[in-house]
């Protein structure tokens, strides 16, 4: 199926461009000689000591990507990912219609591609300066709002791949949609049990570590996704 072979290029290309992107944000942040006396020059606040942020959370995604030039890097990568996502969330619809012999919007296309939406509007706002209490919980909101409609997405989709598993036989690997099924619950669980201190002040190493390893595991659904599918021709 031409959907089956979409969703596998799109997969790999939504897991491992944010993935390089944060990381490469990261090592600019905490290794900015490489950078001094070139246009490129890393500013005072995107810089940082060494650290391991998934483990001590000594940092944010946020501030390792707002400031010049790791926007340069990280805006970019996030809006084409959401272009991705888009596409990613068409494609799933489109097949699971064909399995179904329908023609519908299925819920996890419509919150996968609010997720796109709220990702290209967080990362094209990031880093932009307002001394407004209403624009910082603007960006919470939008970064929030991606988070729940990702998962949402995930859950239905994994839901509907695992009713039609049975027709799905010979395209995918059972093992890997158990995987699947697996990380969105741990994904759902772990949201819901950190909301209590994610709400409240203070906790910031762990809400920076959290974030990182979090961010991480809602990409690695699709690195899933990409060995779920079998090649098909």
């Amino acid at each position: 199926m031409r959907e089956i072979a979409q969703i596998r290029k799109l997969s790999v290309l939504i897991f491992f461009i944010p993935l390089v992107a944060i990381n490469l944000c990261l090592y600019i942040s905490q290794n900015p000689e490489f950078l001094e006396n070139t246009i490129f020059t890393v500013d005072q606040m995107g810089r940082s000591a060494f650290s391991i942020p998934y483990l001590d959370g000594s940092l944010s995604i946020s501030r390792a990507a707002r400031t010049y030039p790791q926007y340069l890097i990280f805006k970019p990568s996030m809006i084409i990912t959401a272009i991705f996502l888009f596409y990613y969330w068409k494609n799933n619809n489109n097949l699971v219609n064909k399995l179904y012999s329908s023609n519908l919007e299925f819920k996890f296309k419509t919150f996968g591609m609010l997720s796109a939406v709220f990702l290209a509007i967080h990362s094209i706002f990031l880093g932009i300066k307002f001394d407004l209490q209403i624009y910082k919980l603007f960006r919470r909101v939008v970064l929030l709002l991606f988070i729940i409609f990702e998962i949402v997405a995930q859950g239905y989709l994994v839901f509907h791949l695992y009713k039609l598993k049975s027709k799905l036989e010979e395209y995918i690997n059972k093992k890997i949609l158990f995987l699947k099924i697996a990380l969105v619950s741990i994904l759902a669980l772990v949201a819901l049990l950190s909301l209590p201190i994610l709400v409240t002040k203070g906790n910031t190493h762990f809400k920076h570590a959290l974030e990182w390893n979090y961010f991480v595991g809602v990409i690695l659904f699709y690195l899933f996704s990409r060995f779920f599918w079998r090649r098909t021709t």
